[in-house]
């Protein structure tokens, strides 16, 4: 008989301990929810997850999965918490023991332009096709697929001889995986990119952060077996890859326009021009940088992205911009030994920053390491300086590097102008 009071106390033990675990992540959850409600910065970016509160068991498995900590356990249930932080990779479609997780684009506030494609990922115009991110597939694995498809598909296209049999633009998985498949087929190929460096959207993924994927094939290469892998590891696998096949790629090469002449595609560049039977478009959904268009914005210290805080040690650096982005930047680089750091914003406000950057910002601002100018606007970079209007009044600043966090040009509208049809997904697949 004591057996079985010692068997209740010990259930009973179990079931308190379980219930006071699943309060205290409901707290948590649900206090980090609310504050990002509040901040207005819980939209997500492109394909996300969506919870159906029926089938959801809440076991968890989601949001453990999830190396973003994007989603939480609220009330029992999964729940998108932190949309923002979402990139899209499925690795909580997959956990899901009971199948209540769907990925979709955009949401019933906001729309995300999608380009119509075929399953043999060519667009609306014959002859141009389209894979990845773009596309709206942002997950590592099914972008390199397909650009392996899309080659697949484009090498049995009859088409008159150009300059090149296809012209790939952009360096993200996709175009990587559609490059080495042109080599396989032994297509002439044209491989672009606007940026320093390959690797599309992982190559702004923070220092140290874990991308996701599944098994995928590359022509040439063979079957490439990730699971979690830091960014570190994943740029450094793709770089060995085009050491050991030899693909070729034009960096800082940024295409401005397609045409179509006799039957083929003119595409043109910063750099020139390119005859292509086939144009394949492997580009990400961030766009161009935006510019201040002031002078010295081309000069070699001014870039569009912090990648490594370290290398800004000592230096004064203005940084532009009033998004998260712009705040983390301007933060992480006043931590570095040394540095002095201006942060110039147009309006006299932030809006739309999540409360944990604004509440780091003003605990720089007040400890000296951060200058905050609100309504000013940059004139000119020099060699030495800088030009700032702060209300009214233009100064001159000590400089020795510029990062401009002003957003990018998304590519919609050129591609509108090429004649690529876009459909607006509002929370749907």
């Amino acid at each position: 008989m004591n057996y079985i009071y010692l068997y209740l106390a010990v259930i009973a033990l179990i079931l308190v301990l379980y219930i006071r675990r699943q309060l205290r992540i409901h707290t948590t959850h649900a206090t980090e929810f609310e504050q990002i409600e509040k901040s207005g910065m819980n939209e997500p970016h492109s394909l996300h997850p969506v919870i159906d509160p029926v089938r959801c068991i809440g076991s968890g498995a989601c949001a453990k999965a999830c190396p973003e900590e994007a989603l939480g356990i609220i009330n029992g249930k999964a729940v998108l918490k932190n949309a923002a932080a979402c990139i899209g990779h499925g690795a909580c479609l997959a956990a899901c023991p009971v199948e209540a997780i769907k990925l979709v684009f955009g949401t019933e506030r906001r729309g995300v332009d999608i380009p119509n494609i075929t399953p043999e990922f060519e667009s609306n115009v014959p002859g141009i096709f389209i894979a990845g991110e773009l596309g709206g597939m942002g997950l590592i694995r099914k972008a390199a697929e397909q650009g392996r498809q899309a080659i697949a598909s484009i090498r049995k296209k009859k088409y008159s001889k150009a300059d090149f049999d296809v012209v790939i633009i952009g360096c993200g998985p996709a175009g990587l995986s559609a490059g080495l498949s042109s080599i396989h087929h032994k297509l002439s190929y044209k491989l672009i990119e606007q940026e320093d460096s390959l690797g599309g959207s992982v190559y702004h993924y923070p220092r140290g952060k874990v991308a996701m994927s599944a098994p995928f094939e590359l022509d040439l290469i063979g079957k490439v077996n990730f699971g979690e892998i830091q960014k570190e590891t994943l740029l450094k696998f793709w770089l060995d890859v085009v050491k050991k096949t030899g693909l070729k790629i034009s960096f800082k090469e940024r295409m401005e326009a397609v045409e179509q002449v006799d039957g083929q595609f003119m595409v043109r560049t910063n750099r020139g021009s390119y005859r292509a039977g086939t144009v394949l478009l492997t580009m990400g959904r961030r766009g161009t940088p935006r510019k201040l268009e002031v002078p010295g914005e081309e000069t070699a210290k001014v870039t569009y992205r912090l990648i490594d805080p370290e290398q800004y040690a000592g230096m004064s650096v203005l940084v532009v911009g009033g998004g998260d982005s712009a705040l983390e930047a301007a933060i992480a680089i006043s931590e570095q030994k040394k540095s002095s750091v201006i942060l110039s914003y147009r309006s006299t406000a932030f809006s739309r920053v999540k409360e944990k950057n604004r509440l780091l910002l003003a605990q720089q601002e007040k400890a000296g390491r951060i200058r905050v100018l609100l309504n000013s606007s940059v004139h000119a970079i020099h060699e030495r300086d800088v030009e700032i209007e702060h209300d009214g009044v233009t100064q001159r600043y000590p400089n020795d590097a510029v990062i401009i966090c002003a957003g990018g040009q998304l590519p919609t509208p050129l591609l509108q102008k090429i004649g690529i049809q876009f459909e607006t997904k509002f929370g749907t697949a």
